[in-house]
C-alpha cells in the first residue's frame, strides 16, 4: 500500500513538471493571478465532471464539516497563499533561489507530520528524504555558473531590502506548502481524493477571487478570455497540475507518509530539465544532471 502512495507521489511530480511548463508560457501572457484563478477555476470543472462519472455525485456533499474545515484551509494555505509568497520571490530573487527554498519544503512537512500527526519516519526515509532534497538543490544550484555564484557570496553583506523580502516569501512559501500538506492530510482521512480536491479548490476559487478584487478590481481576470492562447495554456496546466496533479497527491497522503509524499512532489525542479532540453533547446550544466540523478536515486 505504502509503494502505491510513493508511486501516485511521483506522478504528481510529473504533473506538476508539465503544468509548470504550461503555466510559465500562461503567466507571461495573461499575468499571475489571472492564471491562477483560472487554473483554478477550470480544475473545480474537471474534478466536478470526474466526481459524477466515478461517484455520481458532482459536489462534495456528503464530506464531513471536519473535512470541509481542514480541506479548505489546506486549499487557501497551499493554493492561494503559498503561490502568492512564491510568485513574489521570483519576482524578487529569481526562481532559482525561490525554487531553492522550496526544496526544505520535504523536512518541514516530515517534522510537521511527527509532530501532529503522529507520524514515524524510519531511518531509511529520513536518508531518502536528505537525499533528494540534496539533490534538488544541486540541480537548482547548478543553474548559474561558478563565476555569477561568486558574485553573489561576495555581494553576501550587501543584501538590500527587496532581496530579504524575497527571501521571506521564499521561505514562507516552503512552510505554506509544508502547512498545506498536513491540514491535507489531517482533513481527507479516508475521504475520496477526487472530492477531497474539489473542497481544496472551492477555497482557492473564493480566495483568489478576493485576492483579486484587492489585487487590479478584477481586472486582469477580465482581461485574459482575450488571449484565447493564453487561455489554452491555463486548460492544459490546470489539468495536469490542480486536477490530475492533485488528485494523485492526495491519494497518495492517504497511502503513505506526508514526508516522503513531500519530497517525491519535490522532485519537479530536477524533472523539468529534460523537457528544457528537449524541446526548449537550453543549456544544462553537469551539475544540474547529477543533482536530477541524486534526486531521482535518494526516492
Amino acid at each position: 500500500m505504502q509503494r502505491i502512495g510513493e508511486i501516485a507521489a511521483f506522478g504528481t511530480a510529473i504533473c506538476w513538471t508539465l503544468s509548470a511548463i504550461f503555466f510559465e508560457r500562461a503567466t507571461k501572457r495573461v499575468g499571475v493571478i489571472a492564471v491562477n484563478f483560472y487554473k483554478v477555476l477550470f480544475a473545480f470543472f474537471f474534478l466536478g465532471l470526474s466526481a459524477t462519472l466515478l461517484r455520481g455525485m458532482p459536489l462534495p456533499l456528503d464530506a464531513s464539516p471536519s473535512a470541509w474545515l481542514f480541506l479548505s484551509l489546506s486549499g487557501i494555505i497551499g493554493f492561494v497563499i503559498t503561490d502568492i509568497f512564491l510568485f513574489t520571490a521570483y519576482k524578487t530573487i529569481g526562481s532559482r533561489m525561490a525554487m531553492l527554498f522550496l526544496a526544505a519544503s520535504p523536512p518541514i512537512t516530515g517534522l510537521l507530520g511527527y509532530l501532529f500527526l503522529g507520524e514515524a519516519m524510519g531511518t531509511k526515509s529520513i536518508l531518502g528524504m536528505t537525499i533528494v532534497a540534496i539533490g534538488i538543490m544541486m540541480a537548482v544550484l547548478g543553474r548559474r555558473d561558478v563565476k555569477s555564484v561568486a558574485k553573489e557570496v561576495n555581494k553576501a553583506a550587501l543584501i538590500s531590502k527587496e532581496d530579504k523580502r524575497g527571501y521571506l516569501f521564499a521561505a514562507l512559501s516552503a512552510v505554506g506548502q509544508s502547512i498545506g500538506m498536513i491540514f491535507t492530510k489531517h482533513g481527507l482521512g479516508d475521504y475520496d481524493p477526487i472530492s477531497g480536491t474539489q473542497i481544496r479548490v472551492i477555497s482557492a476559487i473564493v480566495g483568489f477571487t478576493i485576492v483579486s478584487f484587492f489585487w487590479d478590481r478584477g481586472r486582469s481576470i477580465k482581461a485574459a478570455p482575450k488571449d484565447p492562447i493564453g487561455m489554452k495554456l491555463t486548460v492544459a496546466g490546470a489539468i495536469a497540475g490542480p486536477f490530475l496533479g492533485v488528485a494523485l497527491s492526495l491519494f497518495a497522503m492517504q497511502r503513505t507518509f506526508a514526508g516522503i509524499v513531500s519530497t517525491l512532489i519535490g522532485l519537479t525542479p530536477a524533472l523539468i530539465i529534460p523537457p528544457s532540453i528537449i524541446f526548449f533547446k537550453q543549456k544544462v550544466r553537469a551539475l544540474e544532471i547529477i543533482g536530477a540523478l541524486i534526486a531521482v536515486a535518494g526516492s
